[in-house]
């Protein structure tokens, strides 16, 4: 919450120096007073009145129901503002606004921003385009042998599993497969299908902090602290948690993290982060070229040649935001959206939640099962009838339609949407 009051109390002057028209207007300024005037973040979860004029803040259709947010998730129209403006700036002169302004003026205070949040030091982030392009940096760049071993799930994210793989195929590195349930409630249980897969030989754990297929949150620090005591380095895919859960980076004792800061941060698309622990930087390589490739600075990571500078300076806008709200409040509120809605269509005959609903081991994204469907008819239907977009989810063992919600949803949205539920199963 320190991070959170400092913001407040910058508020105006960063409003006025940003020169953003959203907070200019009668719904900006409306939104200006009443965060000012509603500190506590958990009296404000179920004030819709609140959470409405969050909505005003972005520009989401006001006929399709958006409910894919885990895929990406839209920007407040302050961040929409700022990438247009910096896009703008760039144009007029673009080696020098781009290189020798944005990106070399702008680049360390959004560095210090995101190290903030994180709960790290700047210098153990680097700034990417996606979760994928920062774990690839460190699947590609760590220094593994043949008969090396490393630890992951058969419900992982396909870009890192297929990475894995290549270094598989290339290197001569032994993948070793996890198997989790669809739903998991219980540390040691989990803990344990990790270790069971350990030998001497066992060098790195890939843990996916949240399961981008079901919503399942799985004890990373846990699994990390038991990884840790038999030498064996941790990295966490965080796509799914950044910016959703309330939580430090360095809680979770990785050596490794990465994100989409399009996602959950709602930044502009095609923007993420990669954490390294400070002492891990030096041995590891960068995925693209470097002047220093053996070095402790961690922008090493950061040569990416040609990019949108526009994109990149536009995240500073969503973290702003993101702390405008308020970290815990957000969370808080994600949490009560998802048991919102799952509790009402529980009530439904044949209809079924395919994620934990506790708070320990899930976010906001939970799994829709109409029994006797599959999850591409149920999906199809919410579209097709009610204009509510979703995403069909068959992935090993998990099924199911994921429903994610996020701040600019209100509870009237997830009636529309318990009342399709409702429709389509009385009628069928």
């Amino acid at each position: 919450m320190k991070s959170r009051r400092k913001f407040l109390q910058q508020l105006s002057t960063l409003t006025a120096a940003t020169s953003l028209p959203f907070f200019s207007t009668q719904e900006g300024k409306k939104l200006l007073e009443k965060i000012k005037t509603t500190p506590n973040s958990k009296s404000s979860v179920e004030d819709e009145d609140f959470w409405h004029l969050i909505k005003q803040a972005y520009t989401v259709s006001p006929s399709v129901l958006n409910l894919n947010n885990g895929g990406v998730s839209p920007s407040p129209k302050v961040v929409q503002e700022a990438v247009e403006r910096y896009n703008q700036l760039s144009n007029e002169l673009p080696s020098h606004y781009m290189w020798h302004i944005l990106d070399r003026q702008g680049k360390e205070p959004l560095r210090a921003k995101l190290a903030d949040i994180a709960g790290c030091s700047k210098e153990e982030i680097a700034i990417h385009r996606n979760t994928t392009e920062s774990l690839a940096n460190v699947i590609f760049g760590l220094q593994l042998k043949a008969g090396d071993e490393v630890v992951l799930s058969k419900q992982d994210y396909p870009n890192m599993i297929n990475a894995w793989k290549q270094r598989e195929h290339r290197d001569g590195i032994v993948l070793k497969w996890v198997n989790l349930d669809p739903v998991m409630e219980n540390d040691e249980t989990i803990i344990n299908r990790y270790l069971d897969q350990f030998s001497p030989k066992t060098r790195l754990v890939h843990i996916t902090h949240m399961i981008n297929w079901s919503g399942q949150v799985l004890p990373v620090a846990a699994i990390a602290k038991a990884a840790k005591a038999k030498y064996v380095e941790v990295l966490v895919d965080g796509a799914h948690t950044f910016g959703q859960l309330d939580f430090k980076i360095p809680d979770l004792n990785c050596d490794y993290f990465g994100t989409s800061l399009h996602k959950w941060l709602c930044a502009p698309f095609g923007s993420g982060l990669l954490y390294v622990k400070k002492d891990k930087i030096r041995n590891l390589y960068p995925l693209f070229a470097a002047p220093q490739v053996v070095s402790y600075d961690i922008r090493k990571f950061e040569h990416l040649g040609t990019r949108s500078i526009a994109i990149e300076q536009g995240i500073g806008q969503a973290a702003d935001f993101h702390l405008m709200i308020g970290a815990e409040r957000k969370a808080a509120r994600l949490q009560y959206l998802k048991k919102y809605w799952t509790e009402r269509v529980l009530k439904l005959e044949g209809v079924s939640i395919n994620t934990s609903l506790s708070p320990k081991y899930s976010g906001a994204i939970a799994l829709l099962a109409v029994e006797g469907k599959t999850p591409r008819e149920v999906a199809q239907y919410l579209m097709g009838k009610h204009q509510i977009h979703s995403v069909a989810i068959t992935w090993e063992n998990i099924s199911g339609v994921r429903i994610t919600p996020n701040v600019y949803t209100l509870t009237k949205d997830l009636d529309r949407l318990v009342d399709a539920v409702k429709d389509y199963v009385t009628k069928e």
